[in-house]
């Protein structure tokens, strides 16, 4: 286990271990979507209900966003892609499941689609149609002007277009990714279509779960962030 984990570029990637079996050289990471970072409330909650069941987990910023190094407005999927690379890599000869969120989600797909050291995979709402989605959120906003959401904090880079468009989408990465994987989507979720879910669901192998969770919304707010937390759990203690 390293203290300090860089990206290929030298950045640091902020992150934060939570402890659950310190026998064990097992860890779950966690990645965020776009705008967030490791330190949104359900990310935390998940976090500490996995470390609570013994299972030790890993929060982290992508570079470029929280208090990683790096800019936002470089962060796209295919540099997080490479992020996550670099996370694997500090650990090293641990055993080492992945938890990503919306975007965080695709980052997992494509990672875990062309590296087996991931052994274990959870999308959480994860963004499967890139393009669409770009189009969709920000298809009326002038890159290198505007913003994502209205949000000063997040500049909208010609460079996260660009990438999400050539990507076009992860539904081909899926049928490449022979670990156990959990699929979570929110019935209310109006940032990423469940729709998405679904059909990388019909693309993927035998062993894939996929769980709606009724009335939830993109970031499983409420009273719906303790069903997703006890799914999560659940479902990585039993299979992790």
């Amino acid at each position: 286990m390293s203290n300090e984990i860089k990206n290929i570029q030298g950045e640091r990637i902020d992150h934060t271990f939570h402890q659950g079996d310190a026998s064990a050289r097992r860890v779950v990471v966690l990645g965020h979507g776009v705008t967030g970072n490791k330190d949104r409330p359900f990310i935390v909650a998940l976090a500490e209900g996995l470390a609570a069941a013994g299972i030790n987990a890993l929060r982290i910023s992508y570079s470029g966003n929280g208090a990683s190094g790096g800019k936002f407005t470089d962060a796209t999927i295919t540099k997080e892609v490479a992020d996550l690379g670099a996370v694997l890599d500090a650990y090293a000869g641990w055993h080492i499941g992945y938890i990503g969120h919306s975007m965080g989600g695709a980052v997992g797909v494509l990672r875990a689609s062309q590296d087996e050291r991931i052994r274990l995979l959870v999308s959480l709402a994860g963004m499967v149609r890139t393009a669409d989605f770009a189009r969709r959120e920000f298809g009326s906003v002038t890159p290198g002007a505007g913003f994502m959401w209205d949000d000063e904090k997040c500049p909208l880079s010609q460079a996260y277009m660009n990438d999400l468009t050539q990507i076009g989408t992860v539904l081909d990465a899926a049928p490449k990714i022979k670990i156990p994987w959990l699929l979570v989507h929110g019935t209310e979720d109006d940032v990423v279509p469940i729709q998405d879910s679904r059909d990388i669901l019909i693309r993927a192998g035998n062993d894939v779960k996929f769980l709606a969770i009724q009335g939830a919304n993109h970031v499983f707010a409420g009273g719906h962030t303790a069903p997703m937390i006890t799914t999560v759990v659940n479902w990585v203690k039993a299979r992790f």
